[in-house]
């Protein structure tokens, strides 16, 4: 990402003139917005069946690969020979790419297993180039092109590195790759998704100027029907309403003209990567993963929550479903803001750009938090930031590193951070779900229990249900958002989430992690070692091909 702009007399004289309209957000609702609602689950026959067409023809794709490789093997070893040597080329690139040392070891594997097919699917799927490199560029110029309305205070900056050297080195790095801090927030943490759907229909209920939406998952259900209502009164009201939802997210559980609708309404609707799009290219496999809503510029929230009833609670999918998110108030939210008109330019067809400041209204408030907006996706491969941040938190801890994740699939060198940490006296403890919604990942994420229960590490699950959670908390910081501690969320979807310092959201977010550890089922390594005999044979074999699915 290109590196901030600093700020200057002119910018902050312009920035002044928009901060005259501070709302109170610490307002008590009069009544629950979630009373009375029913949730359901409305599934989309077409959006099944298209679906399944992409993925039968990726499949074909494979079908025909691996015939054509029989065949040349049957007719003459000349082709073999040639496609042999072409797997060794391939291997040695591998070996040599600057990248995730799993995705290496998957593709080799590959290669090994199959001498010829596996050469032409590594060309046709795993390489770098053609429409994928194309795609990732365009993607890059419209992030690269949103930067240049971040601006880093100097003051707050220096100052901040003054009072915590130790924090200030993850923010140094964080600023550098073009995240700003930011100071005075007023953040307020969420333990669960109903919560805070409560609030986020207060806030929509509020609009005047303008709303953002952006969420991987979109479900037609109570949830969605009550936003709906909202965003067509307000669209009535004058207020511009932009939804942007990722397509795979939103295929399943969204009617067939779901789009066609809401802009029949009068809500301008971008869809992410169509997943039928770029099937022979894989480029379906990248997939935005965001959660975002803005309101007037004053109000943002993000977290591991959907637009669907069973983030609500609201029906049951895996047991009680656990989600945390965070509401920022401040000079925080025109940064998030700025992610979602980076990806908002990324899924347009056309090339051209937006004015950005039209939407910038900073909020006269004075918090306690400070927050840096983070955000990542495939097109920096191989620099991804969220990940080295992550790696950080873990490093730099001292006292106490909580995590919870739905997914732990990691790589070698995060896990011997996460021992390391252990090893120097840092209280490590990580939460996963027991009830999974992925049978595959569960299987992966108990695989790698293993060695982090020898060294130490505390590991609990989840029990009454399915922890979607994503954060991660050490004495010095937290982050919540949309990451999951997987190669999915590393490597292959764009995410973004919020780091923040301040005694109030820390002790916060730790007040629900005790409740966790209180309630949760602490797994030992004994009982690991006593797990099924048929998890003990598929797990290896999963874990080598992990970074494919």
């Amino acid at each position: 990402m290109d590196k901030i702009f600093h700020s200057d007399h002119a910018y902050e004289k312009w920035n002044r003139k928009n901060r005259d309209r501070g709302i109170d957000f610490e307002e008590e609702r009069e009544e629950s917005y979630l009373k009375g609602l029913k949730g359901r689950i409305q599934n989309n026959l077409s959006g099944f069946l298209r679906l399944m067409l992409t993925a039968c023809l990726v499949m074909v794709q494979f079908g025909i690969v691996l015939f054509l490789s029989f065949l040349l093997q049957s007719s003459t070893v000349y082709f073999y020979l040639v496609f042999d040597i072409c797997s060794v080329v391939a291997i040695v690139i591998l070996v040599n790419k600057n990248q995730s040392p799993s995705f290496r070891i998957a593709w080799i594997s590959i290669v090994l297993l199959l001498p010829v097919s596996g050469f032409v699917l590594y060309y046709l799927w795993g390489r770098e180039g053609g429409k994928k490199k194309e795609l990732d560029q365009y993607i890059m110029r419209q992030i690269s092109y949103g930067q240049k309305f971040l601006r880093q205070d100097e003051e707050v900056y220096e100052e901040y590195l003054e009072e915590h050297p130790v924090a200030g080195r993850m923010v140094k790095y964080m600023v550098n790759e073009g995240f700003p801090l930011t100071e005075g927030n007023r953040v307020k943490y969420y333990p669960m998704g109903e919560d805070a759907f409560e609030d986020i229909f207060l806030a929509l209920e509020r609009a005047q100027e303008f709303i953002f939406i952006d969420f991987f998952i979109v479900a037609e259900g109570a949830i969605w029907d009550k936003i709906h209502d909202i965003l067509k009164r307000k669209i009535e009201q004058g207020v511009e309403v932009k939804f942007l939802y990722d397509d795979f997210g939103a295929a399943i559980r969204t009617c067939k003209f779901f789009k066609q609708i809401l802009q029949d309404e009068g809500i301008e609707v971008r869809v992410f990567n169509p997943v039928h799009k770029y099937a022979g290219e894989l480029y379906m496999n990248y997939r935005s993963h965001q959660k975002i809503l803005v309101v007037d510029g004053e109000v943002g929230f993000t977290g591991g929550f959907n637009l669907a009833d069973e983030y609500a609670n609201l029906i049951e999918r895996f047991g009680r479903w656990k989600d945390t998110g965070v509401r920022l108030v401040g000079e925080a939210v025109w940064n998030l803001t700025v992610v979602f008109l980076q990806m908002w330019e990324a899924s347009a067809e056309d090339r051209g750009h937006i004015d950005y400041l039209k939407y910038k209204k900073i909020p006269a408030v004075h918090g306690d938090t400070y927050c840096q907006v983070i955000s990542d996706g495939p097109a920096n491969n191989p620099n991804n930031p969220i990940e080295s941040i992550y790696n950080q938190m873990i490093t730099f801890s001292d006292e106490y590193l909580y995590i919870t994740t739905p997914y732990l699939i990691i790589e070698d060198y995060m896990k011997q951070s996460l021992i390391e940490a252990s090893h120097r006296g840092v209280d490590v403890r990580i939460v996963t779900p027991n009830i999974p919604d992925k049978k595959y990942a569960k299987l992966l994420t108990n695989y790698n229990y293993g060695t982090l229960l020898r060294e130490g590490i505390r590991i609990y699950e989840y029990t009454p249900g399915f922890i979607h959670a994503k954060q991660i908390l050490t004495e010095n910081a937290a982050i919540v958002g949309t990451i999951n501690m997987d190669y999915r969320s590393f490597y292959l979807h764009y995410e973004n989430g919020v780091w923040m310092s301040g005694r109030g959201i820390q002790d916060a977010i730790r007040e629900d992690f005790i409740s966790l550890f209180e309630t949760g089922k602490e797994i030992s390594y004994e009982e690991w070692l006593n797990r099924p005999k048929r998890w003990k044979a598929v797990q290896p074999i999963l874990n080598l091909f992990s970074t494919l699915f």
